[in-house]
């Protein structure tokens, strides 16, 4: 699972994340966190994204490399469908070092993924974009990915979670 997997990028390699990587992945997940001006979200350590990716196994990464130097990198995981009855791929992430863009790495891992959730039974591939990011839609849209304007994003974490956790009776 961690051998280099060829691609029609000269010079560009993927490859599945090992634990050896961990140290890079956090570093990615730095850079994204900048790049979508939410550093200050980064709660996660090293310690706990190691427990994540490599002890629970979680979530996985694809690192993407270009002439032996790790340029990006997209985090998924599998969530489930109720109406479909089956898992699907959720791309949590995906990175491409700016000075890396516009050759094409970032179009590479999402087909790749794309790939992955057909060769694992997915019924559907599903992430999620700031309304900000215009560069971004506007390359998922090319690729044929369709917003789902229907619905919204909804969250708890924090002190809001643990407080509708305590809402609940066992009685």
């Amino acid at each position: 699972m961690n051998q280099n997997i060829q691609t029609n990028i000269p010079g560009c390699t993927l490859r599945f994340a090992h634990e050896r990587d961990n140290a890079l992945v956090f570093s990615f997940i730095r850079k994204i966190a900048e790049y979508e001006r939410m550093s200050n979200d980064v709660v996660t350590t090293e310690e706990v994204l190691y427990d994540s990716l490599f002890v629970r196994r979680a979530a996985q990464v694809v690192l993407a490399e270009y002439e032996g130097k790790p340029v990006g990198f997209a985090l998924f995981f599998h969530n489930f469908s109720t109406f479909m009855g089956r898992q699907g791929l959720y791309l949590e992430d995906v990175f491409v070092d700016p000075d890396m863009r516009g050759k094409g790495i970032g179009k590479l891992l999402v087909t790749f993924l794309a790939r992955v959730a057909v060769e694992r039974g997915c019924g559907r591939m599903e992430w999620a974009c700031l309304n900000w990011n215009k560069p971004s839609i506007a390359f998922y849209e090319k690729l044929g990915a369709k917003a789902m304007s229907d619905w919204s994003v909804y969250r708890l974490e924090g002190d809001r979670l643990h407080n509708v956790a305590n809402l609940f009776s066992s009685k």
